[in-house]
């Protein structure tokens, strides 16, 4: 499997653990940045490349996933996520990585740096890699309706016939 990895400064530590970890676990690893340290770099860029390498490398066939990290995860899933096609999942736990797997279809993990020891942040990485989409027609429906809507702007006949309850806030006596 090739595995597509990106950080900010504050994942690049854990960036060049798991990339050491996991090809000598024989994965095919694929560093999109950054190269060095800098405490001003734009996670962004980084991040994006490695969805959109991802996408690529499905739509030609190929079995692979993305790895993006930062302090938190969440800048960076949610950059990863703006690549359309994309589904990146934050995973804090073993069970968030393999549910964002087993249910999301999800081919990008967010791990945040600062949460997790390097070891913790790898059982991460581990198991959303090891874990297969369940293919579940319940789940592959959803993931179609997330895909409608991102290419359509709409999800036929479920988002006009939402009536959202409001709860006004209490008044002061």
């Amino acid at each position: 499997m090739r595995v597509h990895i990106a950080t900010d400064h504050a994942g690049l530590d854990l960036s060049r653990y798991l990339v050491e970890e996991l090809v000598a676990a024989g994965y095919d690893l694929v560093d999109h940045g950054p190269a060095e340290y800098d405490a001003l770099d734009d996670y962004p860029a980084f991040c994006i490349s490695a969805a959109r390498a991802v996408l690529a490398d499905r739509a030609a066939g190929l079995d692979s996933l993305g790895i993006v990290l930062g302090g938190s995860g969440n800048g960076e899933q949610i950059a990863a996520n703006k690549v359309a096609g994309i589904r990146a999942a934050l995973a804090w736990n073993l069970d968030t990585a393999r549910l964002a797997r087993q249910h999301n279809d999800a081919q990008v993990v967010a791990v945040g740096g600062r949460q997790h020891s390097m070891e913790e942040a790898l059982a991460i990485v581990r198991a959303f890699l090891a874990e297969p989409f369940s293919g579940d027609e319940r789940h592959e429906r959803r993931i179609a309706q997330i895909g409608e809507y991102e290419s359509t702007g709409t999800v036929a006949g479920k988002l006009e016939g939402l009536r959202p309850r409001e709860f006004p806030a209490a008044q002061e006596a």
